[in-house]
């Protein structure tokens, strides 16, 4: 017969690695925010008042992206949202909204994709695997054009209208801190220090006043013609 004690006392011990176990578990990770402003001058040295499409994002954090998913519809002839940012593996839906035809693609390096041609309400979707700027157009309407910004790591955030963003539950350390838009000629960056509590502020400027559109290939490299075909 087992010894009755010594089953208790096993129990016992069990026990006791479970709470120390579930205490480990319970102390907080040593994390703070990110919080600050970004401004965008355009070309007559004004300061933009939309940054909605600038992605600000955070360099040198050991730590993988999670699970994530956009929308980008095309509606008008335009993408909408124009930019969005998800992580490493994350996919994007791309829901065609018009009565006619569009080809969704991009050129982008490791990033290249094409959806073929669909139209309402159908749906295209691709998962994107390598960190980068991926930009899209319609090979159809050569007006029609957007980016993904593919991050990884977690810590990234679009800006609000007003410039603002904050980038919260950072593990503390020392990062640099980056901002992007499209029509900025280089990104911003700024080093900042995050605490194991708490926040720390960055102020980034991009500068948009050298901007040019200029126009794009359509998917075979070839020039877009002068009427719509779909």
């Amino acid at each position: 017969m087992l010894d009755f004690a010594l089953l208790m006392r096993g129990s016992a011990a069990w026990r006791c690695v479970a709470c120390l176990l579930a205490s480990v578990l319970a102390v907080p990770v040593a994390a703070g925010t990110v919080k600050g402003q970004l401004e965008l001058v355009e070309k007559s040295g004004k300061k933009s008042t939309d940054l909605t499409d600038a992605v600000v994002y955070l360099d040198g954090v050991k730590a993988k992206p999670r699970a994530s998913q956009a929308t980008m519809t095309m509606r008008g002839k335009s993408f909408t949202p124009r930019v969005v940012v998800i992580g490493v593996g994350g996919a994007v839906d791309f829901p065609n909204e018009d009565a006619l035809f569009h080809n969704v693609f991009s050129v982008s390096g490791e990033n290249r994709f094409d959806l073929e041609l669909y139209k309402r309400p159908k749906s295209g979707q691709w998962v994107f695997q390598n960190p980068g700027i991926v930009r899209v157009y319609c090979n159809i309407h050569p007006q029609m054009s957007a980016v993904v910004v593919v991050r990884d790591n977690p810590y990234y955030v679009k800006a609000e209208s007003d410039g603002s963003f904050a980038i919260a539950d950072v593990p503390a350390g020392r990062y640099t801190l980056k901002a992007w838009h499209e029509r900025a000629g280089q990104e911003a960056s700024a080093q900042v220090t995050v605490p194991a509590t708490g926040e720390v502020g960055a102020k980034l400027v991009l500068d948009a006043s050298s901007y040019k559109r200029l126009p794009h290939k359509k998917k075979d490299g070839k020039d877009y013609g002068g009427d719509e075909k779909y």
